[in-house]
């Protein structure tokens, strides 16, 4: 919800004092800040290079810097990996937790070939859009939305044993 960024812009100024009138605003609004600064807190530890592997309990639970590590990697064995922000508990319960073998390379995975911004950051759903609006069949189309990238029709989803977890 945009209104709750509280800065410059002239919407957020006519929204908010409305907003600050409700009890159950004014209570909630300090509670949320407070979180959102933990949160800040709890990211640059896992952003830092400088904290290698923690205890056992620590490393099952959260995310740490080493997890990180593994969400940044472009090797084939990091992509689509440790998507928890906090809790890597979900990430194991879910199939995605990748624990760090070895420092990851970082980087995109493919060269990208402009600096247009727009094409950058929005390029690849063009390239799903075509796509799915070429594809032969229904199966083919939700392939295309809901398969790995680089899917294609009549292809078998088998993991690549080089991104396979451990």
């Amino acid at each position: 919800m945009f209104w709750l960024d509280v800065d410059g812009r002239p919407g957020v100024r006519a929204v908010w004092p409305r907003l600050g009138r409700s009890p159950g605003c004014r209570r909630a609004t300090p509670a949320i800040y407070f979180a959102y600064g933990i949160n800040l807190v709890y990211q640059f530890f896992v952003h830092t290079g400088t904290i290698g592997k923690l205890p056992g309990p620590v490393e099952f639970t959260f995310n740490t810097a080493s997890h990180h590590r593994v969400h940044h990697g472009s090797d084939a064995i990091y992509l689509d990996r440790n998507y928890g922000g906090i809790l890597i508990v979900w990430d194991r319960m879910f199939g995605t937790f990748q624990p760090e073998l070895f420092r990851p390379k970082y980087g995109l995975t493919h060269p990208v070939g402009t600096y247009n911004l727009i094409k950058l950051q929005y390029g690849d759903y063009t390239e799903l859009w075509r796509d799915v609006r070429h594809a032969s069949s229904w199966r083919a189309r939700l392939g295309y939305l809901f398969m790995p990238p680089n899917w294609q029709p009549g292809q078998a989803h088998t993991p690549d044993p080089e991104s396979a977890p451990a």
